[in-house]
């Protein structure tokens, strides 16, 4: 049976930087009050660009492209990751195959959040595994920016978000490397804790006035419940991962967790009781990019030489659903 493994990946950012005293105009907030609470210190916005999250994913696909001496006539499948998709239909999947150009090939939507990535992978592990295709491009692109509530109502969520994509080439090889396993779970108890209410289909009025009066398209997010439960959820699930390939916490090299909150990044390193430089976080200069964190996390911790060949690497996910996963690798 083939494997698959990332051949390259890249991540693009918009050019407007959003800084923490940036948003302190804005809402009742400070640069201290955010970096206790987040770690975060900035994130990138299109701002009034118009640009889209199929726009941010052109850009980093075409830097992986670059990188891989790849041609667009070699990839067979895109799956797309994405909670902030540029129509509420079609798919993103769709418009970014239009604007790469990419021949009638077939495209993938993925709607898990902060997992998406994760989810994303694991899809187009199994297709390359079954040997259907053998250059999949997985992407993760967010534009979340345009839809933050700005305003001291909105505090809690809008200093957490930035715009970003992320795209890796996963190819097929006959070598003993690449995706090993992929481990998937939800709890759609929990749904309404993390979300945008608005628009629905569920509702003849799919925006009216007071929709927007009681600000239900913002996303809402009760912190306190999506805390407890992603330092419960991403050490059971790195360890799940582990403990199928006969591996232990001491096997790991290197873990990239979804950047959803530097304190959460914090507890699970201390839940797993390993060493805070085999815990990559790079929460600081992005905020939370949702599908594209796990993405762009990976990119610069290669960028950095913090992954040789050979090493154990764990990308963990949590989020909205609540849906988390894990991905363990042989790089």
């Amino acid at each position: 049976m083939k494997n698959s493994y990332i051949k390259d990946i890249a991540f693009h950012v918009p050019e407007n930087i959003l800084t923490n005293d940036d948003l302190s105009e804005l809402m009742d907030t400070s640069h201290e009050w955010i970096q206790t609470r987040t770690g975060i210190h900035q994130r990138y916005s299109t701002g009034d660009s118009n640009l889209g999250p199929v726009d941010l994913a052109v850009c980093a696909v075409n830097k992986v492209l670059d990188k891989s001496n790849i041609q667009k006539a070699d990839i067979d499948f895109v799956v797309f990751a994405t909670s902030t998709p540029d129509y509420f239909v079609p798919g993103s999947g769709a418009l970014f195959q239009e604007k790469m150009g990419l021949d009638n090939i077939g495209v993938l939507d993925i709607r898990q959040g902060c997992s998406g990535f994760t989810y994303a992978l694991s899809v187009a592990d199994k297709f390359i595994k079954s040997e259907t295709y053998n250059n999949i491009l997985v992407i993760g692109a967010e534009v979340q920016t345009t839809q933050l509530d700005f305003d001291d109502n909105g505090r809690g969520t809008a200093v957490l978000f930035g715009d970003g994509a992320a795209a890796c080439l996963l190819t097929s090889t006959s070598k003993d490397k690449g995706i090993l396993s992929a481990h998937l779970h939800s709890d759609g108890r929990f749904i309404d804790e993390l979300g945008t209410l608005r628009p629905s289909s569920k509702f003849k009025d799919i925006i009216t006035v007071d929709n927007v009066k009681d600000r239900k398209h913002h996303i809402h997010m009760n912190g306190r419940e999506v805390f407890k439960h992603a330092v419960r959820r991403f050490p059971e699930v790195i360890l799940e991962g582990l403990e199928f390939n006969n591996l232990t916490i001491d096997d790991v090299n290197l873990v990239i967790p979804h950047q959803a909150n530097y304190r959460i990044t914090q507890a699970v390193q201390k839940k797993l009781n390993i060493d805070e430089d085999k815990v990559f976080s790079n929460i600081h200069n992005y905020g939370n990019t949702t599908a594209a964190s796990i993405g762009i996390a990976l990119s610069e911790a290669l960028d950095q030489n913090k992954i040789k060949d050979g090493d154990i690497i764990v990308l963990a996910s949590f989020g909205a659903g609540f849906q988390w996963g894990s991905i363990v690798i042989k790089w």
